[in-house]
């Protein structure tokens, strides 16, 4: 057992991941597995791993029938639309909400009483300021809100029945093998000297390596509330300048250089008027290198949460689990 849970009675016998054949869902296939815990994984699409989990091809946007499979101790509902940018609005909303309702809609008739709904910083939006969960959201991309109205449908499901748990958790860029995410195309900018910080090096960037993310996942079941909203992300605030040195020290990834601010913002302005996608969406990546992400995992932290990795050992875990070869 893990050190940081409670004992073998806080782990599912059963459980369903639902986006379990995501890199998350993945991640978490894996380490319920190893703690003795029968999966079920349900997804949109097919396993390319050989994890000994049944799983069952379904997009969460359709209601989910009861006898798609047994009723499990507790659902892991990671299904989402989450690359932002990368989709049109209206996707954001029409997987993330719709799935929350048909999940939810799904406990309530199986009878599964706790569930643990991966959402988002997204919902904190863009600011320089702290963020615990205690911080009102004020979400302003299609991305966070939607993440934020499916908290709130979950939210109602577990005020239906006093015997009914719900864990939020609102992870920050995690990354690890297969992420295929933000710091992949970071390493790959890095390595090939595409990456510069625009305007400034010292942008705060929430992060976490996937297994620390899994068994927070794991720990939080422990907790006695009905309801409970757990940041994550290190408790150290990393700067993408900590980052990009992170790359360079374990991969010897070259440093990158600063570019004024004064000699982009004009070329992002550019960006943000023209109807080109592949255009505007690096433009908006870009963007969001200048805005913070300072967020506190305060609730883990009392809870007495202990992270296996910080940020320079968990990239050097992803590098030795890619074979020493670049990021992936």
């Amino acid at each position: 057992m893990a050190e940081n849970t409670a004992g073998k009675k806080d782990i599912p016998t059963t459980a369903v991941i639902t986006g379990g054949a995501g890199f998350i869902g993945t991640h978490l296939a894996r380490r319920l597995l190893s703690l003795g815990c029968t999966v079920t994984t349900l997804d949109i699409a097919p396993r390319s791993d050989q994890l000994e989990v049944s799983h069952q091809i379904w997009d969460v946007r359709k209601p989910l029938p009861k006898d798609l499979v047994d009723a499990p101790d507790v659902i892991f509902n990671l299904a989402a639309i989450h690359r932002t940018p990368g989709h049109p609005d209206r996707e954001y909303y029409e997987t993330n909400v719709s799935g929350a309702m048909n999940v939810c809609k799904w406990a309530e008739e199986i009878g599964t009483k706790t569930i643990c709904f991966t959402s988002s910083i997204s919902v904190y939006g863009p600011s320089e300021d702290t963020k615990y969960e205690s911080t009102a959201p004020a979400p302003v991309s299609p991305y966070g809100i939607s993440k934020l109205m499916a908290e709130r449908i979950h939210e109602t499901w577990v005020q239906q029945d006093e015997s009914r748990s719900l864990k939020v958790i609102r992870p920050a860029v995690i990354f690890g093998e297969n992420e295929h995410g933000n710091f992949t195309r970071l390493a790959q900018a890095l390595r090939q000297r595409r990456f510069f910080f625009p305007g400034r090096d010292d942008t705060l960037k929430a992060c976490g390596y996937v297994g620390d993310l899994v068994e927070a996942m794991c720990f939080c079941l422990s907790s006695q509330a009905s309801f409970s909203i757990y940041n994550f992300c290190y408790a150290e605030p990393y700067s993408i300048r900590d980052v990009c040195l992170a790359f360079h020290e374990i991969a010897g990834y070259p440093l990158p250089k600063t570019i004024p601010r004064t000699l982009i913002s004009a070329p992002l302005k550019v960006a943000d008027r023209l109807d080109v996608e592949f255009i505007s969406k690096h433009a908006r990546r870009i963007q969001k290198l200048e805005v913070s992400t300072n967020i506190q995992p305060r609730a883990l932290i009392e809870a007495g949460f202990k992270w296996e990795t910080d940020l320079h050992s968990g990239i050097q875990k992803w590098h030795l689990a890619c074979g020493f070869g670049t990021f992936h």
